[in-house]
């Protein structure tokens, strides 16, 4: 068996502290800053086209499929402020 040899180790001490730190949070919770910006695309993306639904509902403009359109862009925006907020809140 082989065994490490101490030397060729960085131990915390030697690391920069902000860098462990962030490693450290990595582990702990990762890919968070890939599903932000998921969440973040989503919600600009909802937000979009609650915007367009919004005015073919209040010109009364094709009523049948824009009023259930705009509820599920309002629905999508919702769910991404949902998960941006609990994944700041799981951070802390």
């Amino acid at each position: 068996m082989v065994q490490p040899n101490p030397e060729n180790r960085r131990s915390q001490s030697q690391m920069h502290p902000e860098r462990y730190a962030r490693l450290k949070a990595e582990i702990t919770a990762p890919y968070r800053n890939i599903r932000k910006f998921f969440y973040l695309g989503a919600g600009a993306s909802g937000f979009i086209g609650a915007f367009i639904f919004f005015f073919q509902v209040l010109a009364r403009h094709n009523l049948d499929t824009a009023l259930p359109n705009f509820a599920l862009q309002v629905g999508v925006v919702a769910v991404a402020m949902y998960l941006w907020r609990w994944e700041s809140r799981r951070k802390s």
